[in-house]
């Protein structure tokens, strides 16, 4: 079973334009799609389409419209009090698949609201495979929050999984290894914000970035998957370094992208997969989803992991990969 953690979900409007997006203009919309989201929950939807079980903890009132869709769609969804309206995050689509994002900063969690969710996601996180703790953390949230949950997990048997930035990704980095995830899934942005690196240059160069994500493990860190863009992604545990390239995709919406990359890594350790086969159905799952439109995730008929090209790395001083 996948248990996600969305703690701060989001209402996705996706707008489509005929044309480039230019600042001040006025624009014809070709189409609008509003979609019930948030990283945990991507990852639940993706879960659904695999058939694999799973439940998508989240703040909102059991009868609002946002749990109903999820449960049509068939997530169990387990409601956690909200403290306000699910917020609505807004992104603009152009014709070669660049993408606006506008996001609202959602409800003021309180203390009370917080316990809630830990203590749903705890109720489930024994029968669960993989606990994903995923996305923004809502406002008035401490921003180690995520950080006092994966100690807490950790005094479970589930494996936990961690896909979040700036602050909180800090904060959660700053306390390893006292709080290491079994899996961290950064992009090369994310992965610049903690190294100092150079983003572009991680998006661009696969060893610079596993390197980079060399330091997460060696602080503790079970793996590290860490996308690239176009450039797909690479791999780092304890055992390997490897990079597998992205087959050639028609671009629609890079948003959601990575989610779906890391629910395929997750279902390639569900089934037993080994870390390139894993890293693979990451790729190809990630691919995929940059070909359908808002944050629709992939069925497993739509992905191609055979597509999907892996080399390993080799990270030692002088190495060649």
């Amino acid at each position: 079973m996948i248990l996600t953690l969305t703690p701060n979900p989001s209402i996705d409007r996706t707008i489509d334009l005929a044309e480039p997006l230019v600042r001040g203009a006025v624009h014809r919309v070709t189409a609008i799609l509003d979609q019930a989201g948030g990283k945990g929950v991507n990852i639940s939807r993706a879960a659904v389409a695999a058939g694999l079980p799973t439940v998508a903890v989240l703040p909102a009132a059991p009868d609002d419209p946002f749990v109903h869709e999820l449960i049509a769609a068939g997530v169990h969804v387990q409601p956690e009090p909200p403290t306000g309206d699910v917020r609505v995050n807004l992104t603009v689509t152009e014709p070669d698949g660049t993408t606006t994002k506008l996001n609202t900063p959602g409800a003021v969690a309180t203390a009370a609201s917080l316990a809630a969710l830990e203590a749903g996601l705890l109720q489930h996180a024994d029968d669960a495979r993989w606990v994903v703790l995923a996305g923004s953390l809502p406002p008035g949230a401490p921003v180690d929050w995520y950080a006092d949950l994966v100690r807490a997990l950790r005094r479970t048997s589930t494996h936990i999984a961690l896909d979040t930035s700036e602050g909180p990704l800090s904060a959660v980095v700053a306390a390893l290894p006292d709080a290491a995830p079994d899996l961290m899934k950064p992009n090369a942005e994310e992965l610049a914000s903690f190294t100092g690196g150079d983003t572009a240059r991680l998006e661009a160069d696969p060893e610079a970035a596993a390197a980079a994500a060399a330091t997460l493990v060696e602080k503790g860190v079970g793996a590290v998957l860490a996308t690239l863009g176009g450039n797909g992604a690479v791999l780092v545990t304890a055992e390997g370094a490897w990079h597998a390239a992205a087959p050639p995709t028609n671009v629609v919406s890079t948003v959601g992208a990575g989610d779906s990359s890391l629910f395929g890594y997750l279902l390639g350790d569900v089934r037993g997969g080994s870390a390139p086969e894993r890293l693979a159905l990451g790729v190809a799952y990630g691919s995929a989803a940059v070909g359908l439109a808002g944050t629709t995730v992939p069925n497993p008929s739509q992905t191609h992991p055979d597509l999907v090209s892996v080399r390993p790395l080799d990270l030692s001083p002088g190495g060649v990969a």
